[in-house]
């Protein structure tokens, strides 16, 4: 790994989607998704990094159950930050 890269990611790593799966409970999926951003951020600023990711994730997917469940999650987050 080139020591600008790992640098860059030891400083900021990126966050996954915690166990979020289409085929969970719409509750289920956002609690999964915003208990994986780092409890020290303020509840926006989690809602707000939780909301990106899934938009993220419906923007490259090509499932378009995935996608609608995704996008309508990250919309949930948006609208409730």
């Amino acid at each position: 790994m080139v020591d600008w890269f790992k640098k860059a990611i030891m400083k900021k790593p990126p966050y996954t989607l915690g166990g979020w799966k289409k085929t969970q409970s719409a509750k289920t999926r956002r609690s999964k998704a915003l208990s994986s951003r780092p409890k020290n951020w303020t509840m926006g600023k989690r809602k707000l990094s939780t909301a990106r990711a899934l938009l993220a994730l419906s923007n490259v997917t090509k499932d378009a159950e995935t996608k609608k469940k995704a996008r309508a999650d990250a919309d949930y987050f948006f609208k409730n930050k």
